[in-house]
């Protein structure tokens, strides 16, 4: 017999996630306070944006930290800038078997579940599950979606059958942290985008009925959109069909929210969304007029405003900077690998070690500095540092003295980075 599961609501109040969120990483727990200053500029604009400070296990592993640092460095940060509003500790792209050391420190868990999508399911679960929601057999109008779209049996057969097991992985998660903290204490989000195509509607549909009948009370659900969202650069990709498909995920969230007893506040998750400017436009005018809410996870966007910052302060910094890309430039393959799927380096179109050793610090910051509509700046350049920070984590105590050396000129980057180029475009306008 088919067990199930259903998220019961207890009398405690849950742990909810604010409508607007950003995940602010920090590889090396140095850029806190900078970061939540963008946060307190946008307030002062009259935009709550949650912070949400986020680092994978094999970030904590390549750096060799601990999750707590994460915590103890957002913690000192609220109490020095008196920040009064929520923020929260991400466990980032976690499974079952790296969980466990996040526990204590982490209040927000994205559950990892990529393995898992498309491998088959109980054949004894999936038919369960189509006979239990019959009623996705038909032509099903959603608010906001010009075309009903019609799904047959072999339809939803098809879909749950290549995420019914992935959602599944995803309970058999949430249930373990629950375990052990509580269902009320933590945020959950259930990340879908690690796969070979975007979504549809009905897929979307389905993925979320099924997180409903897995009884996870999902926050954010972190879809794969079209186009591509490469480490640190623009979004590559048709910017229209992009904003065809976020409209039209959506639609289906509060579709879903309505008809299937999710979480009210049950909102979109855009990965590696620092630095996606091109596309920042189509979100703002979609969350002004649906009223919804989104959470940004960023992609180590705030390292780099630290290699800008050691740049600009010239000396000894500006000489890190330059041995951190030299290094970086003879272990391109080794730092690329992890990365693959989500980095596009033209090796021809990197500058040699030697040449970056006779650069400025302009020409340095010009070139990394993410500023499309500057003629020095190298994408290719600011992918290899991006996936360069094991560099950096290798140079140890040496990287972190220079961090506080500089500080001055990396805090005002940091902050003019966040606030600038993502939170006021992103939730402002320009």
């Amino acid at each position: 017999m088919l067990e199930r599961y259903r998220f019961i609501k207890t009398m405690s109040k849950p742990l909810t996630l604010g409508k607007y969120s950003f995940g602010v990483g920090d590889r090396f727990a140095h850029q806190a306070k900078p970061q939540l200053q963008a946060c307190l500029q946008a307030a002062a604009a009259g935009i709550d944006v949650i912070p949400v400070w986020n680092k994978s296990y094999r970030e904590h592993a390549i750096v060799g930290s601990k999750p707590g640092s994460v915590r103890v460095a957002a913690e000192a940060a609220v109490s020095e800038l008196q920040w009064t509003r929520p923020f929260h500790v991400d466990a980032d792209h976690i499974r079952i078997d790296t969980v466990d050391s996040f526990i204590e420190a982490s209040d927000f868990y994205t559950l990892d579940v990529a393995d898992a999508i498309g491998r088959p399911a109980d054949a004894r679960d999936l038919q369960a599950f189509v006979d239990r929601y019959a009623e996705l057999i038909a032509r099903v109008n959603v608010p906001g979606i010009v075309e009903p779209f019609a799904t047959t049996q072999s339809d939803i057969e098809r879909i749950a059958g290549k995420y019914l097991s992935a959602v599944q992985e995803a309970g058999r998660l949430y249930r373990h942290i629950a375990s052990l903290k509580g269902e009320d204490s933590f945020i959950t989000e259930v990340s879908m985008d690690e796969t070979d195509s975007p979504q549809t509607p009905a897929e979307l549909l389905v993925i979320l009925v099924a997180i409903s009948d897995e009884g996870i009370p999902a926050q954010t659900i972190a879809p794969k959109f079209t186009g591509r969202f490469n480490k640190g650069v623009d979004y590559v990709g048709d910017i229209k069909q992009f904003e065809k498909e976020f409209n039209d995920d959506l639609a289906v969230i509060a579709y879903a929210i309505a008809k299937y007893d999710l979480p009210a506040n049950l909102k979109l998750s855009i990965h590696s969304g620092s630095d996606k400017f091109s596309i920042y436009e189509p979100i703002r005018k979609a969350l002004a007029r649906t009223g919804a809410g989104i959470h940004v996870k960023t992609a180590g966007t705030n390292w780099l405003e630290e290699l800008i910052g050691l740049a600009e302060s010239g000396g000894p910094g500006l000489a890190m900077a330059k041995e951190i890309y030299g290094k970086a430039y003879d272990n391109i393959d080794d730092l690329c690998a992890p990365y693959a799927t989500v980095i596009d380096i033209d090796r021809a179109g990197l500058p040699s070690k030697e040449e970056v050793q006779q650069w400025t610090a302009a020409q340095f910051t010009n070139a990394l500095r993410h500023n499309p509509g500057c003629e020095a700046y190298n994408p290719n350049l600011r992918q290899l540092l991006h996936v360069g920070y094991k560099v950096a984590a290798k140079l140890g105590e040496r990287y972190v003295n220079m961090l506080d050396a500089c500080e001055p000129a990396i805090a005002k980057n940091v902050t003019e980075n966040l606030y600038e180029r993502h939170l006021q475009p992103l939730f402002i306008g320009r």
